[in-house]
């Protein structure tokens, strides 16, 4: 599964010894502060933290971006029940400093009681990642090198998949093992809506339009990082014919792109590409996080920009389930 960093007790918490903070986290050590509203979450996603602080892309202070955004969610009226990470969590190769850079700038989150779900990025390097986070790692006997997992919510139940190929490669692919985990875990827990998490982007190859749906497929792919062909889910076909059918799946959300955009499928499954926490591709788009509120019958979604001046901020969009 991916890492699942719990809530921790300030007192308790041992500086420099993540395995036995963590450790303390799980048993009576972790003290959950201040009412939290289990109907929502803090999404976010493409943090890129450096190990050093004042690493910089552009104008752009990562370490910065990611402190404003926690002060935000600590600061919301009723904070959320979760926090999801969906990818990209280092800044570029996914180093163990990057990485414990990662954990220490969370600690606050914990500290007042948020749970916290991190998902696997392109950039991202798990051998490094396991290292650092050794008390919490955790692979589903089928899914060897994979962090797949359910998470349970009050209305909805998370799919967190795994899409990472090899650090630094663009594309994403979940593969068949982690396919058809998924779909005897869709079928296993079809009482409440799905909602899916993976990092990269339901796009095929330019021309092909018949994976999303979408009449701007082949303009999402030719956009994206390195403006190539083939940078989102390489089996994002193999995928669908997984989702469309099942209809307790209501929404994929992704990062990779570094853009904002909601838009369906033909299915009526919501595609929602979150913003990023970090840098930009493209100037003049947001980033920052999203706060969703799932509600019966769909999901409020509030764009948070981080500079709130931006005319996109605030922006609220409400999605409805499809039937079934």
């Amino acid at each position: 599964m991916p890492v699942y960093l719990p809530p921790i007790s300030r007192r308790r918490f041992l500086t420099g010894s993540f395995a036995a903070a963590a450790a303390l986290a799980f048993g009576q050590g972790a003290l959950p502060k201040g009412k939290r509203d289990e109907h929502s979450v803090a999404l976010l996603s493409d943090i890129h933290i450096a190990a050093d602080p004042e690493q910089m892309v552009g104008t752009v202070n990562m370490t910065r971006n990611l402190k404003a955004v926690m002060e935000e969610v600590l600061a919301w009226p009723q904070r959320p029940g979760m926090v999801f990470i969906n990818g990209d969590l280092a800044y570029n190769t996914g180093t163990k400093p990057d990485y414990a850079a990662v954990l220490g700038l969370l600690r606050p989150l914990r500290e007042e009681g948020l749970p916290i779900h991190l998902g696997m990025g392109n950039h991202d390097d798990r051998g490094n990642f396991w290292k650092v986070l050794r008390a919490s790692k955790t692979v589903q006997p089928r899914l060897p090198g994979r962090q797949a997992a359910i998470v349970r919510a009050r209305e909805a139940n998370w799919f967190v998949l795994d899409s990472l190929i090899q650090t630094l490669t663009t594309p994403g692919r979940l593969g068949e093992a982690q396919r058809a985990w998924l779909a005897a875990a869709l079928d296993a827990n079809a009482d409440k809506p799905a909602l899916i998490l993976i990092h990269h982007q339901p796009a095929l190859l330019v021309g092909d339009r018949t994976g999303t749906g979408l009449e701007e497929a082949a303009e999402m792919i030719a956009m994206l990082v390195d403006g190539k062909a083939g940078s989102g889910l390489e089996d994002a076909a193999e995928l669908f014919a997984i989702l469309r059918p099942r209809r307790q799946v209501k929404a994929w959300f992704f990062g990779h792109t570094h853009r904002w955009d909601v838009r369906q499928d033909e299915s009526g499954i919501h595609l929602i590409n979150l913003p990023p926490t970090a840098y930009l591709f493209e100037e003049g788009r947001p980033n920052g996080w999203v706060h969703a509120a799932v509600q019966d019958g769909g999901a409020r979604l509030e764009l948070r920009c981080l500079d709130h001046a931006h005319q996109d901020h605030g922006q609220v969009v409400n999605l409805a389930w499809r039937n079934g």
